[in-house]
């Protein structure tokens, strides 16, 4: 069975310093006992949002499940952080909760949200990194961001 980090090379994702801590009232994570809550990531890499707008109007699905997939890997970025650097601590992928901004006329958040759900299922497997989920449309996202991910991750 590969490791994480095979994985990770396999599905080419480098996971990136997670950045300084927001400025403002949250934290980009809190642990629980076993469970771990990651806040809602948007999609930046690089320091720079890499999609802004609606899907419907200007942005595709396909830039959407892109979209998606960053913000996950943003997600693997504070998880890793909360696990002390070590994602083989990651006993279960819970739950993600993706954010498509949209017009009221798109109806295909689910399929946006498969970039997300792709990374999760890459990296973890089948068995740790099925997860429920439920994808969202929004009117509008922080910083005019196409799409936002959150996680809820089961640790050791």
């Amino acid at each position: 069975m590969p490791t994480i980090e095979e994985r990770l090379k396999a599905a080419n994702i480098v996971i990136p310093e997670a950045p300084r801590a927001p400025t403002v009232h949250y934290i980009p994570y809190t642990v629980s006992g076993n469970i771990v809550f990651i806040s809602g990531q948007l999609p930046f890499q690089n320091g720079e949002i890499i999609m802004t707008g609606q899907l419907g109007r200007g942005v595709s699905v396909e830039d959407g499940r892109d979209t998606a997939r960053v913000c996950a890997i943003n997600v693997l970025t504070h998880l890793k952080t909360a696990c002390n650097g070590d994602l083989t601590r990651v006993k279960k992928v819970l739950k993600l909760e993706i954010l498509v901004a949209s017009t009221p006329e798109f109806h295909e958040p689910h399929v946006v949200a498969n970039g997300a759900s792709l990374v999760m299922l890459d990296i973890f497997g089948k068995e740790i990194g099925s997860h429920a989920r439920v994808a969202y449309g929004v009117a509008s996202l922080p910083l005019n961001a196409a799409v936002e991910v959150a996680a809820t991750f089961e640790i050791s």
